[in-house]
């Protein structure tokens, strides 16, 4: 297995789920009505299925299907939610194009696992119906120390070799401006704006315990052979977040900034 590609802890994921789901409801907020009632829906990069059933449950009588690369999600997502219409079924966002017409296709902080993402959104458009959407979101925290620190401690002497091209970079994602342009240039009506959460986080290292269930899986993926190696680097990487996140008296503030995009495609 590529070290690049992270085995994922679905427990781990969802210790955070309640912060974790709120940006998908502010973007579901944001997603019109489907323009017919037996609406089919894909969600792209779907998880544990925490989100995708929440689908679910705003259109009871869509066909849905939630699309993951990984074995230990899918399990999850498909032990957990179980929903008429609902199915969750193994797919590569890479290279994923809709076999049928879709009323909405949505992702939820996915497309930063995705190189080059922005050159899907087409096949996505032309999958949708006439006023169908694509609608996601995607973390824009790549420049927070969370992310930075990580990067740096990879880069540096002692871990170089084994973790080079592990981590994503700041360019993981587009600028909100990037994305409005590219998707209004496919024809479509386009909303696009930017949020940052004040997550406050209880626990110790609640930091690090967060991006456990994220950024740090490739890492936690390539040591994964050494448990000695993988301690010492999170050893090292907890000290970096303690200090760049103190504990405040009612818990650990921890900004977390989001980009949101809904592109309606024209009728």
């Amino acid at each position: 297995m590529s070290p690049t590609t992270p085995v994922w802890d679905p427990a781990q994921y969802l210790r955070h789920a309640g912060h974790r789901t709120r940006p998908f409801t502010d973007l579901l907020a944001r997603v019109p009505e489907p323009p017919r009632d037996q609406a089919r829906i894909a969600d792209l990069g779907c998880g544990a299925g925490n989100v995708t059933a929440l689908l679910a449950e705003r259109w009871p009588t869509a066909r849905i299907t939630g699309y993951d690369n990984s074995p230990e999600m899918l399990d999850r997502a498909r032990a957990g939610h179980a929903a008429d219409g609902l199915a969750f079924a193994h797919a590569d966002v890479r290279t994923w194009v809709p076999e049928e017409p879709y009323d909405l296709i949505v992702s939820n902080a996915t497309l930063q696992w995705v190189p080059g993402h922005v050159d899907r959104f087409a096949d996505w458009v032309d999958g949708l119906t006439p006023g169908g959407t694509f609608a996601f979101q995607v973390p824009g925290n790549f420049d927070a120390p969370s992310h930075t620190l990580m990067r740096e401690l990879a880069t540096s002497p002692p871990w170089r070799a084994r973790l080079a091209g592990v981590l994503h970079h700041e360019d993981a994602v587009l600028r909100p401006g990037a994305y409005l342009e590219r998707l209004t240039a496919l024809g479509c009506t386009t909303d696009v704006w930017e949020t940052t959460y004040l997550h406050l986080l209880t626990g110790q290292d609640p930091v690090l315990d967060w991006v456990k269930g994220t950024a740090l899986r490739p890492v936690l993926t390539a040591l994964a052979d050494d448990p000695e190696a993988r301690d010492a680097f999170v050893t090292e990487y907890r000290a970096a977040l303690r200090a760049a996140y103190p504990a405040g008296a009612h818990g650990t503030p921890f900004p977390f900034r989001r980009v949101f995009a809904v592109a309606v495609r024209e009728t």
